[in-house]
């Protein structure tokens, strides 16, 4: 076959594009470079600008294949970035690597394969793409450590009859660096890539208020009885679940607390005791389903947020007003702009984004 393969300059995808080239494909390398070549993009750790574009062009000159760079920079910022800022600044806490699969990666590059006249395009997720009876399934990964099916849950079923996940079946990530060293390959031993690849030094809130410098502003910490405990320099700090940064809110008398809710429009962050934040009915919208939605209240497994592991719950659709309930077996904190992914065992079923409660 004539496949395209995502390559971002890092072991995984340059692993990918040696073991398809070994098999006897005929292997096209294209890296997407979506931000500037400047030293806050170019550090240890980052992806897909700087070094790691020499990297893709290296690992594609070892293998003998050609390889393109794709300026996709204004894109990325529109796409990505500046949903994510809009995303803190709505009091939700969004998953960028999604958005970034959602538009960019996959309908960008399965689009430029098939200009290319490519039968498949190959990245270095670690999922499995499995042939069902309906056809091409997304499954979790046969190493649980590296899965990533959650961030995979927006794929269309279009996209993934096209693509593959060579990696999916790779027992560990030391497999992977074994293969890299066996091809010859100079990213052997390159460290893996932050999760949010675009935030220098891991400061998000920095970016957010770049972008909007509205989720920046000051305002109160409140508790969910009304009583004002503190002040916030910014609601783009805080998620629902978390209990750093609280100051002296982060108590009350012997009692820890955590944030319960964001209410963007009046710049509050409410807090309460962690046994107000779980939730026994989730709403989930921007549903996505690769499988064909249950007409009648479906038993499934739900992650709510990525390093979570599945727990049993109860998917209720609507197809009318496109909205999915999801009643956890034991109520679950779920914050908003995170993804719902749906799974049956290891078959990843469909998903969304959480919504705001009331």
């Amino acid at each position: 076959m004539r496949i395209l393969v995502a390559m971002s300059g890092g072991v995984d995808s340059s692993v990918v594009a040696g073991l398809l080239k070994e098999e006897g494909h005929e292997v096209i390398g294209a890296t997407l470079q979506l931000y500037d070549h400047g030293a806050a993009t170019s550090r240890k750790g980052s992806c897909c600008a700087g070094q790691d574009i020499h990297d893709a062009r290296r690992v594609a000159d070892t293998l003998d294949i050609p390889h393109y760079v794709l300026d996709r920079e204004s894109r990325f910022r529109d796409a990505v970035v500046q949903d994510f800022a809009d995303s803190y600044a709505r009091g939700e806490t969004p998953i960028p690597c999604v958005r970034c699969n959602q538009t960019v990666k996959f309908e960008d590059l399965v689009g430029l394969a098939r200009d290319l006249g490519a039968e498949a395009l190959a990245t270095g997720h670690y999922a499995r793409r499995v042939e069902g009876a309906g056809g091409a399934e997304l499954h979790r990964a046969a190493d649980p450590a590296r899965d990533q099916s959650y961030f995979l849950f927006a794929t269309t079923r279009e996209q993934l009859e096209f693509c593959r996940f060579p990696l999916g079946g790779m027992a560990d990530k030391a497999a992977v660096r074994a293969a890299a060293a066996r091809l010859g390959l100079s990213v052997a031993e390159k460290p893996d890539s932050q999760d949010i690849c675009f935030v220098p030094e891991g400061r998000y809130s920095d970016v957010v208020a770049k972008f909007r410098p509205d989720a920046a502003e000051p305002g109160e910490i409140v508790h969910l009885d009304g009583r004002v405990l503190g002040r916030h320099a910014g609601i783009a700090r805080y998620t629902v679940g978390q209990g750093r940064g609280l100051g002296q809110a982060s108590r009350d008398g012997d009692q820890p607390l955590y944030v319960a809710a964001v209410d963007a429009g009046r710049r509050r962050v409410v807090v309460g005791p962690r046994t107000a934040l779980p939730q026994a009915e989730i709403a989930v919208e921007a549903v996505n389903w690769l499988d064909a939605p249950s007409a009648v209240p479906r038993p499934c497994q739900v992650k709510l947020r990525a390093r979570e592991a599945p727990q049993p719950a109860l998917a209720e659709w609507d197809a009318a007003s496109g909205q999915l309930r999801i009643r956890p077996e034991a109520p679950a904190i779920a914050a908003p702009g995170q993804a719902c992914v749906l799974y049956d065992g290891d078959r990843v079923l469909g998903g969304g984004f959480i919504r705001r409660a009331a």
